[in-house]
């Protein structure tokens, strides 16, 4: 049943390359848990034991705030087709933000995307397996692309005011360093 690993095999490379969604959990010592769906080509493994997470704008900016407090993440990915399986990445990540030389250096890996904010570089300290036995079955229609259409017809200038607005502290009041 479960596994727990070191670091990310070729064989789990290929199970998180072929997923359409992951889930990202973060929190600090006294905020809200922050559980997030994630989608798009967001995701990316540079080795066996770091990965990297393209951000972009939403409603609030829960990660970036948790992680310059308390760098640790969780990301979830789940089999729902196929063999079944839940995979988890234990480790800590920091955000960089456009402004950083390390997302300049990584944005290009990424498609490009009007509503990118961070990229959050994860070094994975465990992997875990379990069995996913009563994870259901669901059937990938296709990728949503309200959000890209939304951030296009924003611009940059209006998705800086959105962070303004939205993206500069968490919703327990802390900073997010967007700015």
């Amino acid at each position: 049943m479960a596994r727990k690993l070191t670091s990310i095999t070729k064989k789990l490379q290929e199970f998180i390359e072929a997923q359409k969604i992951f889930f990202v959990a973060t929190a600090t010592k006294d905020s809200k848990i922050n559980l997030s769906p994630k989608g798009m080509d967001s995701f990316r493994i540079l080795d066996e034991n770091r990965v990297l997470w393209l951000n972009v704008t939403g409603s609030g900016n829960e990660t970036a705030a948790h992680l310059l407090e308390n760098n640790r993440i969780t990301i979830m990915f789940c089999a729902f087709e196929g063999n079944p399986m839940i995979l988890r990445l234990y480790g800590t990540a920091k955000a960089y933000h456009p402004r950083d030389k390390e997302y300049q250096e990584f944005i290009d890996i990424f498609p490009s995307h009007v509503g990118a904010r961070q990229i959050i570089d994860i070094q994975v300290e465990m992997v875990q397996t379990s069995c996913g036995m009563a994870v259901p079955y669901y059937e990938y229609k296709e990728e949503r692309n309200q959000l890209i259409g939304w951030a296009n017809d924003k611009g940059e200038e209006g998705i800086k005011a959105y962070w303004e607005e939205k993206n500069k502290v968490s919703l327990d009041g802390k900073e997010t360093g967007i700015f």
